[in-house]
C-alpha cells in the first residue's frame, strides 16, 4: 500500500536502536527522508548511512541527548539545516528506571521527567512551527502501557509516561486547526535490545529466552513479545494520511496485555 509519504521528512528520537530504528526503516521503505537522533553520534552516523543506502532516501544523523534543552535545540537546528523543516516527529527516546519511590532521588526523577516529558515539549515548540509552514504534519509519542497499568518497580517510568500521554492530548487540541495530528502509542512487551540485555543479566545466556517467555506468560494476552517491526507498522500508518481522522488518540499495541477496557 502506498501511504503517500514519499519525500516527507521525519525526526525520530531514539532512532538508532530498537523501536526507533524499526520505525525509521518502516518510514524509509515508504520513501521518507530521516533525521535519526541518538546520544551516540557514531552509531547514528552508521545507521543513517545504512538506512539511506538500503532504501534510497536521504538520512542525516544528529548526536544529541534530548533530555537536555541543548540536545533538543541541536535536533531542531540540525533538521532545519538538513531539510528546512519536518513533516513528522516521533518522540521515541526513553528508558526504564527500575527503582522504587523510596530509592529514587530527586535527580533521577528530574532526569526521566526531562527525557520523557520535557523532550516532547521542547521539540514540539521547535517542530510545530516548521509543520505549520509546510501545511501540516503528524506527531506521535511513544508512551507505554505502564502509563495506565503501572508496574510496581517502575514508578518514575509509570508517572512520566502518564504525563506524556496528557501532554500529547493537550498538544493535539492546541494544533488541531493547523492540520497537525498528534497521537500516542502505548506499546506492551516489545523485544528490544534493552529487554534482552536485562533478561541476560537476570537469567544468563542459557536462560534468558525462558525468562522472556515467563514474562510474556505472566502478562497474558498473546503471551509473547511483539517485534519492533510489528510496532513500527502502526507508527508508519499513523504518520500517513490514511489515518487522517485520528488525532488526540491513544492506541494500545500490546498483544492484549492491558487488563481493562
Amino acid at each position: 500500500m502506498d501511504l503517500g509519504l514519499r519525500d516527507k521528512v521525519a525526526i525520530i528520537t531514539g532512532g538508532t536502536v530498537g523501536i526507533g530504528l524499526a520505525v525509521a526503516e518502516g518510514l524509509a521503505a515508504e520513501g521518507v527522508n530521516l533525521v535519526l537522533v541518538g546520544r551516540d553520534k557514531t552509531r547514528a552516523d552508521d545507521e543513517a548511512a545504512r538506512v539511506a543506502s538500503a532504501y534510497g532516501i536521504i538520512a542525516t544523523a544528529i548526536g544529541a541527548d534530548v533530555a537536555t534543552a541543548e540536545g533538543c535545540g541541536a535536533v531542531i537546528a540540525g533538521t532545519k539545516k538538513a531539510f528546512g523543516g519536518a513533516d513528522i516527529l516521533i518522540n521515541n527516546a526513553g528508558t526504564g528506571s527500575n527503582e522504587t519511590i523510596q530509592d529514587a532521588d530527586d535527580a533521577k526523577w528530574q532526569y526521566y521527567w526531562d527525557l520523557h516529558v520535557m523532550a516532547a515539549v521542547r521539540l514540539a515548540r521547535g517542530v510545530v512551527p516548521m509543520m505549520k509552514q509546510r501545511g501540516g504534519g503528524s506527531v506521535i509519542h511513544n508512551a507505554s502501557i505502564c502509563a495506565v497499568q503501572p508496574l510496581w518497580y517502575e514508578p518514575i517510568y509509570n508517572t512520566t509516561k502518564a504525563a506524556l500521554m496528557m501532554f500529547s492530548k493537550t498538544l493535539a487540541n492546541e494544533v488541531v486547526g493547523d492540520n497537525i495530528r498528534v497521537n500516542t502509542i502505548n506499546p506492551g512487551l516489545i523485544r528490544t535490545p534493552d529487554w534482552v540485555k536485562t533478561a541476560k543479566q537476570i537469567a544468563g545466556e542459557d536462560g534468558f529466552e525462558a525468562h522472556l517467555q515467563g514474562v510474556a506468560d505472566e502478562a497474558g494476552g498473546m503471551k509473547r513479545f511483539g517485534s519492533p517491526e510489528e510496532l513500527a507498522n502502526f507508527f508508519v500508518f499513523l504518520c500517513s494520511d490514511k489515518a487522517s481522522y485520528s488525532t488526540g488518540s491513544t492506541y494500545f499495541v500490546d498483544g492484549g496485555w492491558l487488563k481493562t477496557v
